[in-house]
């Protein structure tokens, strides 16, 4: 069997909100963007690393769930408690400096971890979690 990791999803509330994070801020490049008004789904990714996508979709769409499963879904996400990603730098300070500068909301400072690693961490505009850890 050989598998890659392809592509991982958050959920989006507003996608020109997200554009600007993700594109403005992060520096990811833009890859798809689908469809119009906040029914758009933007295919974003770190430059020179095509082989990891992450897609931006809006919230709680699937017909299969129920309106109780989809008030929760927004409820968490207003929350910031229902998606996040851990994204890898070898300068956390740098990195931190740059997007605090850059106007993202800051969770976490950078930190050395009980468990062994070094992170801080971010909110996007939808409210997801977007922890950086540090690598050597």
């Amino acid at each position: 069997m050989d598998l890659t990791l392809h592509t991982t999803v958050l959920p989006h509330t507003d996608p020109e909100a997200s554009l600007r994070f993700y594109r403005d801020i992060l520096g990811f490049e833009v890859r798809t963007d689908v469809g119009q008004g906040t029914m758009r789904w933007l295919t974003v990714g770190p430059k020179g690393q095509d082989s990891i996508s992450l897609l931006l979709a809006p919230p709680a769409l699937d017909p299969g769930i129920t309106e109780e499963e989809r008030r929760t879904v927004t409820e968490m996400m207003a929350k910031g408690t229902y998606g996040w990603i851990l994204l890898a730098t070898k300068d956390l300070d740098d990195t931190f400096a740059s997007l605090s500068q850059a106007g993202a909301e800051v969770v976490q400072e950078p930190v050395e971890q009980p468990y062994g690693i070094r992170d801080c961490a971010f909110r996007d505009p939808a409210g997801n979690l977007i922890r950086i850890q540090e690598v050597g």
